[in-house]
């Protein structure tokens, strides 16, 4: 029986408590055999500087442990240039050919997939499942909308990863928003203090 994995990218600049909700939401709603978690190297629609991969990883792997179906895939760190989606499904599936790919993604991802590299060819490669966040969802492009998903029930958290970056900033708590070993983490590391996008 082909395998069925998961893929989970972003910037995780910080990793938050919704992340991890929609991880284990995923592998349940797709009894998926494990969901990998692909750090993002250089996030080439990023507006703004993000923290060196190191933490991001580091903070990864914090938020993830205790699940082992939870796998930290350092492959789009450790490719030089922009972490294009399809690069990186190309290269998972020459390396274990017939496993099924469910590319896990949130609305405001959805509605600016048109916009991503070769998006075309990348459904054609992937399942796609789309988290619905809470309130106003953004237009989906018509021809993005013709190909299939299926949404991911997610717990209502409404969190994202600049409000704890301003937070942090303003000397603001995230005790709830983020595990408690990345919180740890963010005070140790004197991460996010200089601007809102470090």
């Amino acid at each position: 029986m082909n395998a069925r994995i998961g893929l989970f990218g972003g910037t995780f600049d910080p990793v938050h408590k919704a992340h991890v909700a929609l991880g284990h939401a995923a592998l349940d709603e797709f009894e998926l055999d494990e969901v990998r978690w692909i750090p993002a190297g250089h996030a080439w629609q990023k507006g703004h500087a993000i923290t060196a991969a190191a933490h991001r990883e580091a903070m990864v792997r914090l938020a993830t442990a205790g699940e082992p179906r939870f796998v930290i895939d350092r492959i789009e760190i450790e490719r030089a240039g922009p972490s294009y989606t399809l690069d990186t499904v190309r290269e998972l599936s020459a390396a274990r050919p017939g496993t099924e790919w469910v590319l896990i993604i949130g609305q405001d991802q959805y509605a600016g997939l048109h916009t991503w590299r070769h998006w075309q060819e990348l459904l054609g490669l992937v399942t796609l499942a789309v988290a619905n966040r809470p309130g106003p969802q953004r237009p989906v492009d018509a021809a993005v909308r013709q190909f299939k998903h299926r949404a991911v029930p997610l717990p209502m958290l409404d969190i994202s990863s600049t409000d704890i970056r301003q937070r942090v900033l303003l000397g603001a708590d995230i005790s709830q928003l983020v595990p408690a070993p990345v919180a740890s983490y963010i005070e140790t590391h004197r991460l996010y203090r200089g601007t809102s996008g470090s």
